[in-house]
């Protein structure tokens, strides 16, 4: 691309030489079509464009700044011709110092060295130009503490400047160790000082004595001239002389012509007066293109033509002139009034904005339109905002439980910031937030969440063109050239004083956003006094966790808009403490909902029971939990900038207590399981793992559960849950950053135990008692004496009868869970062993047969239920045998033993239960 003209060329330059800041004339050709077109100017390697003025495009006008090259060219560079060449050259002198007290005999240019770029000035301080060594020898600083110069010389000073200079102290502090031949040279060198300074002002005087002759013969001259024309008095002064005569000739010419000249001059005003018609015609049919042009919409030519009417006649003294620019003024001042009631209209787009302001600052409107406008713009969101919580709470009056217009989102609103959200990070939206409004999301969305989400939607599609509008505002981007020249200095102290004003805009907003949501979602953190303003809702049900979750990541992501703006952070904080209170909020719904949840379970216990003796009721429990605290990891996880949840103690504390109310309750499932009759159990679908070999095919079609059976379930479950399940939860609540889950685990733990204790007492006591009632009868029947009775020949009914009732108390254990039998079978044992223990010692005296007859008894029970003997259980048989005589011969020994192996075979098949257990307990 060609350039429209030719390089420039520098010729000259006047001086060619001479100090920095030396004011030069540089000739040439092609320097420029004007000042804009001027972008460079360097001399001797020094950029001097701040200084340079321009002048033609032959000649150019600057000062020469400090430069490293003594010699150098002079470079010019302008837009239209790009950077020139030179034929000459400038010569950097060093410049001779003159101090602000020495004397000169011609005027000194006193140039205080001018930043151009920071517009400070950077004078030298006279204290600078004094001398560092006065006495013009070596300076050697003493190692003398500065404390002990001050107690030698009180009151005193070592700086010569001072008013108290000390001699002394200067001399030990500067010169302690110069010989005192240096001291001589300084007195020397002092002295030559002194003698130049008294030398100075007779060569100063003799220097300027011709200038001072120069002056005197000039006022000598004057002087002299206006003697000699005060002195000639001819009817007054010569110049009194003159104006007589004059006036006596104007006043003869004025008599001989006045009828002619006032007929010259009627002609004369007419032909003027048309020529200025003609002349002035802009101006005159300025005010009808005025109207014309308003109406048209051409605001710009309008203000075109007002600048050029008021550079031409806004200072004019012509009568006419005045009264037809005063109507050009009126009609301005019409449309400075049309153009401010459309910048303040609502709504209207940023690009109109920006073109209203502009026009009123070319216009030179009265006050300032812009910040009108931005406290327009302001109220406008306001009013938005409280609007939309107005129409959602009277909609909800209106048509509650019913999708009504207000839930469907605007049509020019919900696709623009759903665009903006999708811009700033993705959101994951189930059905009921899609773009499409149909009919799924209409009425699955509750009002309250649709507010939250077209109240952040108005925001966004507000706040951007507001935040713009201001920061367009700050920088100046709102005038044109000419307004922002003339008005830069007041509008820089505006923006200054302004700033705190548009902060508290911003706050307004933000508080009136967090506000109305609170009001909305969590009412009770509504002062009294602002729930009529912001609140109004007839919560009938609390949201749900899903719900809340879903509020909390549509408020994040307006955060994260807002943050996209570059709005100070601090201005945001009223919605990140928002966030963090819905968050918490959330955890707690979710929990207490989940504490329903937990209730419910008792309804849906099927008694259905695994291999292991176990129902479906644990595996249900650790999956409710796990999937509440899942559907909150979105919310216990901490964006950017968030703090924690748990961050509060009283916040660890509710979550816990919570925790704790959970597990608690679904303990309180259990026990109302374990004592539900048997007329409220629902046996038509009740059934057990038939595929579990350990059944023996004891279950059959019309299986039907009895009390005992649910209470062995209950307690197969309790087991489940002490060893797994509530270490599985904790584990999920320690994933999940719960606080005190210790304490969680040993409240939860403890009621369990205490409910498996006192189940399994209640089931002990339900099977052992009627074994351990049925003994005494079972011994005495038939009217049996232990002191008279025949020899033995086996082991009594009485006996097998409580054998086989413990039998089937193991074969329902078993059936339901082996890993219980032991627990159980030992707490039967030991109160059977207690009681036949009892009875023994009840008896006053045995007889031969009858101490044999009852050693083979308790020897038999003891044999068979060996495997499940407890201490206890071992210290009653002991206390039983020893409360019997001892045998004596070896006869009944050996009868004893006989009568033991025949019970043992012939009860071998029911015996067999027990050697299956001790058989399997020794593989274990």
């Amino acid at each position: 691309m060609s350039r429209s003209r030719q390089p420039p060329l520098v010729t000259g330059i006047s001086p060619n030489e001479g100090i920095p800041w030396t004011k030069v004339t540089i000739r040439g050709e092609n320097l420029g079509t004007g000042p804009t077109d001027l972008i460079g100017l360097t001399i001797c390697g020094h950029n001097c464009l701040l200084t340079a003025e321009w002048m033609s495009a032959s000649k150019i006008v600057c000062r020469v700044g400090q430069a490293k090259n003594d010699k150098g060219d002079i470079i010019v560079t302008t837009k239209s011709g790009g950077k020139g060449t030179s034929t000459v050259s400038f010569k950097l002198l060093k410049p001779e110092k003159i101090g602000i007290l020495d004397q000169s005999a011609v005027w000194v240019d006193e140039i205080n060295y001018y930043d151009m770029r920071t517009d400070r000035n950077k004078g030298i301080s006279p204290l600078s130009l004094r001398p560092a060594n006065p006495l013009g020898i070596e300076v050697e600083k003493s190692k003398f503490p500065q404390k002990d110069l001050e107690m030698l010389f009180p009151g005193m000073s070592a700086d010569f400047t001072s008013e108290n200079f000390s001699a002394a102290w200067y001399l030990i502090e500067n010169h302690s160790t110069t010989s005192f031949e240096q001291l001589k040279m300084a007195v020397t060198h002092l002295k030559r000082q002194a003698n130049k300074k008294s030398e100075g002002s007779l060569a100063y005087v003799k220097g300027g004595l011709s200038t001072f002759f120069e002056a005197q013969d000039a006022l000598s001259a004057i002087h002299q001239k206006l003697e000699a024309d005060g002195t000639e008095k001819v009817e007054g002064s010569m110049t009194q002389k003159l104006e007589n005569v004059l006036n006596r000739a104007s006043n003869t010419a004025d008599t001989l012509f006045q009828e002619v000249l006032g007929r010259k001059d009627k002609a004369d005003s007419t032909r003027n007066a048309l020529n200025v018609l003609q002349r002035f015609k802009f101006l005159f049919n300025l005010p009808l293109n005025i109207e014309r042009n308003i109406q048209k919409g051409d605001y710009d030519v309008v203000i075109n033509d007002y600048e050029k009417a008021k550079s031409l006649f806004g200072k004019t003294e012509v009568r006419v002139f005045k009264k037809y620019y005063a109507e050009v003024e009126t009609r301005i001042e019409a449309l400075r009034k049309l153009l401010l009631d459309k910048l303040l209209e609502t709504p209207s787009t940023l690009h109109d904005q920006k073109r209203y302001i502009r026009y009123l600052s070319d216009l030179h409107s009265p006050g300032d339109p812009a910040w009108q406008c931005i406290g327009a713009q302001h109220r406008w969101i306001l009013q938005l905002m409280h609007s939309c919580k107005e129409g959602y709470v009277q909609d909800v009056k209106d048509t509650p439980g019913l999708h009504s217009p207000m839930l469907d989102l605007d049509n020019d609103v919900r696709p623009l910031v759903l665009g903006h959200l999708s811009q700033t990070a993705s959101l994951k939206r189930g059905s009921s937030f899609q773009l499409g409004r149909d009919d799924t999301w209409r009425y699955k969305t509750p009002h309250r969440v649709a507010f939250v989400e077209k109240l952040t939607k108005l925001v966004l599609s507000q706040l951007p063109n507001f935040w713009k509008l201001w920061i367009s505002y700050v920088n100046g981007s709102l005038f044109s050239e000419t307004a922002e020249k003339s008005g830069h200095i007041e509008r820089s102290k505006n923006v200054r004083q302004r700033q705190n004003d548009f902060k508290k805009m911003i706050q307004e907003v933000m508080h009136c956003l967090v506000k109305l949501i609170r009001g909305a979602l969590l009412p009770l953190s509504i002062p009294e006094g602002g729930v009529r303003q912001y609140g109004g809702w007839e919560v009938k049900s609390e949201l749900s966790g899903q719900w809340l979750t879903h509020v909390i990541q549509t408020i994040r992501l307006t955060y994260e808009s807002l943050t996209a703006l570059e709005i100070p952070n601090d201005m945001l904080q009223t919605i990140q403490d928002l966030i963090l209170d819905l968050r918490v909020h959330c955890v707690m719904v979710t929990l207490q909902h989940t504490a329903e949840e937990i209730k419910r379970l008792a309804e849906k216990e099927d008694w259905i029971v695994d291999n292991e003796g176990l129902t479906s009721l644990p595996c249900q429990f650790e999956q409710c939990i796990a999937h509440s605290l899942q559907s909150l990891k979105g919310v216990l996880d901490c964006k950017p900038g968030e703090a924690s949840v748990f961050q509060q103690p009283k916040t660890q504390e509710e979550v816990c207590q919570l925790s704790i109310n959970i597990m608690q309750i679904f303990i309180y499932c259990l026990e109302q399981l374990s004592s539900k009759p048997d007329a409220d159990v629902d046996t038509t679908h009740v059934s057990v793992d038939v595929s579990s070999p350990d059944l023996f095919g004891s279950i059959h079609e019309d299986f039907n559960l009895t009390s005992e059976q649910q209470l062995l379930i209950v307690l197969s479950n309790c087991c489940y849950l002490e060893h797994h399940t509530f270490l599985n939860i904790a584990e999920h609540f320690e994933k999940h950053n719960f606080q005190g889950i210790e304490k969680i685990t040993q409240v939860s733990m403890a009621s369990l135990k205490e409910l498996d204790q006192r189940l399994f007492e209640n089931y002990i006591e339900m099977k052992a008692d009627p074994i351990v009632g049925s003994l005494e009868p079972g011994i005495y029947a038939g009217y049996f004496d232990w002191k008279d009775c025949l020899p033995p020949t086996g082991v009594r009914n009485y006996l097998k009868e409580a054998l086989v009732n413990i039998i089937a108390v193991h074969a329902e254990v078993f059936t339901i869970s082996k890993e219980l039998v032991p627990r159980v079978l030992s707490k039967v044992v030991e109160a059977v062993s207690e009681e036949l223990s009892r009875l023994m010692q009840c008896v006053s005296s045995f007889s031969k047969n009858g101490a044999l007859q009852a050693r083979l008894e308790i020897c038999a029970l003891r044999d068979t239920v060996a495997v499940h003997l407890t201490p206890e259980s071992k210290s009653s048989f002991k206390q039983a045998l020893e409360a019997l005589p001892q045998l004596s011969s070896g006869a009944d020994k050996k009868l004893l033993e006989e009568l033991l192996n025949k019970f043992k075979s012939t009860m071998h098949l029911q015996l067999t239960c027990f050697q299956a257990v001790s058989s399997t307990m020794m593989k274990t």
